[in-house]
């Protein structure tokens, strides 16, 4: 997919800043329709840990995973993906990306509608939750002969961040028109959703989607994420211990509040095609995935580059 900033080159072209943007609150958010779900997130890890995943034959077998270039509207990246039925995971290396999203820690999200025109409701849900002037844009991707073929639409409370970000976004009809993407046909009319996005090619490896994320972030990003979760129809509630927990569709987000030294992403947790009678451990650099017993896998990731926690130092 892209970075947060890869996202916000494209925004800030559009608007300096959102205005309004409401702090998370503790509590209970109020009920309303889901628009938006999880669809993919990103991470930064160690560089030990991106060159393992790059290179493990057990995530191939695992899971549908990629190593892939794209090109977007005016950047090129190199991501190591690991794709589901509805959602996917990205992963980056120190130093694999420019500026602030170069370093270890780094993470970001999108969120995406299944319907055509949900977006729009989005945007207007925002005013509510205290965003008055979402920066909304256009996307595009090319396929290698220089022609920007329209991607997906996306919302930004802001284009001010620390090391985490999220966007909305809706699929824009040119590309599912597009051969060159592989997307598969609609099943309804209006059909946007994640799983026409992604390829059925998940049905011949052990993972299916990711279920929930962990993630460490600084509350000034955590701020600007609670409004656009809101006004998606994630419900959302303060944790133990601080943060939130927000949930929309099968997939829970835990989000803990920790100074910028310690941001992260923690833990992927994911659902399988089928249930193992085994517990397999994999060390794949200085993170580790559990799967089974059961029917579901869990990838832990160290909180340091060292793979130290800062209260292990």
């Amino acid at each position: 997919m892209m970075t947060r900033r890869m996202i916000v080159v494209v925004a800030a072209a559009l608007a300096a800043s959102a205005a309004g943007v409401g702090g998370a609150s503790a509590e209970e958010s109020r009920p309303t329709v889901p628009l938006l779900y999880f669809n993919h997130a990103y991470g930064v890890v160690d560089r030990e840990t991106a060159d393992a995943i790059e290179d493990s034959d057990y995530l191939r077998d695992f899971a549908n995973f990629e190593v892939r270039t794209t090109t977007g509207a005016d950047k090129t990246w190199t991501g190591r993906y690991l794709y589901g039925r509805e959602t996917y995971i990205e992963l980056f290396g120190a130093g694999d990306l420019p500026g602030q999203d170069a370093a270890f820690g780094s993470t970001g999200m999108g969120i995406s509608t299944e319907q055509d025109g949900d977006l729009t409701t989005v945007v207007d849900r925002l005013a509510d939750e205290g965003v008055s002037e979402p920066i909304q844009f256009l996307q595009t991707r090319d396929f290698g002969d220089g022609i920007p073929v329209p991607w997906f639409d996306a919302i930004l409370t802001t284009v001010e961040y620390d090391s985490f970000g999220a966007w909305a976004m809706e699929w824009r009809p040119e590309y599912f028109a597009d051969p060159r993407g592989k997307t598969e046909p609609p099943s309804h009319p209006g059909d946007v959703g994640r799983e026409r996005y992604l390829s059925d090619a998940y049905r011949d490896h052990l993972m299916r989607d990711v279920t929930a994320i962990h993630l460490a972030v600084t509350q000034r990003d955590l701020d600007s994420t609670v409004p656009l979760l809101r006004a998606g129809g994630f419900q959302v509630r303060s944790a133990p211990g601080g943060g939130i927990i927000a949930r929309s569709g099968g997939t829970t987000l835990r989000f803990d509040v920790v100074p910028v030294s310690q941001v992260g992403l923690r833990q992927v947790d994911l659902s399988l095609n089928r249930a193992v009678a085994y517990c397999h451990k994999e060390q794949i650099g200085r993170s580790t995935l559990v799967v089974g017993p059961g029917d579901r896998a869990v990838w832990t990731f160290p909180a340091s580059p060292d793979g130290l926690r800062p209260r292990d130092r």
